[in-house]
């Protein structure tokens, strides 16, 4: 067990606090952050396993970039927290806004409310676990990697995903280009509420499966579109 250190974020510059962040990691500490106001782009670039606990809510940008650190955040956060996450894990109490884990390569990324539009954008790894409900354009792009979503989700869910499933526990209000409903096994539904559970989420909803229905992979209109160009 390391010793707790606090950073009182209402005193420093978001540079300050994010080269204290450094500093405190490198000396193998524990961190918690204070009086956040919902600061954007701290938490940012951190390559080693760490815990840090955020009092509060965070603004956009923040705790992306991660390879490693373990991060709790006790409030809600604005646009793309867990951008580009490659491993670790975050945790967030409430309600996060739009792109929650764009890009995330691996880790887990657990929203303990709502989330909003276009949550694991271009999502290539790891799992994004959302207790609540879902904005339009869920997992747009996504490539790999799995997306739970207990409550509903919004429009064009899995809109021209390639890979990777999303579970939807509630009703989808429209299914996004190439998305298709598939069966789910008793054996998938299992792991899923395991999912949930490792995640401090107490429901076994009856889930969803969405899957690219891969026509995408195919673009056979533009190349002859592209060949009598030539």
């Amino acid at each position: 067990m390391h010793d707790l250190v606090s950073i009182d974020a209402s005193k420093l510059s978001t540079r300050q606090i994010n080269v204290r962040l450094t500093e405190l990691i490198g000396a193998r500490k524990d961190i918690e952050i204070i009086n956040p106001k919902a600061r954007h782009n701290i938490i940012v670039g951190i390559l080693d396993k760490c815990n840090i606990t955020v009092r509060g809510s965070l603004g956009y940008y923040c705790a992306s970039l991660l390879d490693g650190p373990s991060i709790v955040v006790e409030g809600n956060s604005g646009w793309a927290l867990g951008e580009n996450l490659m491993s670790g894990n975050i945790a967030i109490s409430k309600d996060t806004g739009a792109s929650v884990g764009a890009s995330m390569r691996g880790g887990n990324i657990c929203v303990g409310r709502n989330a909003g539009a276009r949550a694991g954008i271009s999502m290539k790894g790891g799992s994004l676990v959302i207790g609540g409900d879902s904005g339009f354009l869920t997992g747009f792009m996504m490539q790999k990697g799995q997306i739970i979503v207990c409550g509903d989700v919004g429009d064009a869910v899995g809109d021209s995903m390639y890979e990777g499933e999303i579970y939807v526990g509630g009703d989808i209000a429209s299914l996004g280009n190439d998305a298709v409903i598939v069966d789910i096994t008793k054996k998938e539904l299992i792991s899923v509420w395991n999912k949930l559970e490792e995640n401090g989420i107490d429901k076994q909803p009856e889930f969803k499966k969405i899957v690219s229905g891969k026509k995408l992979y195919h673009f056979d209109k533009l190349e002859r579109l592209e060949k009598s160009s030539v």
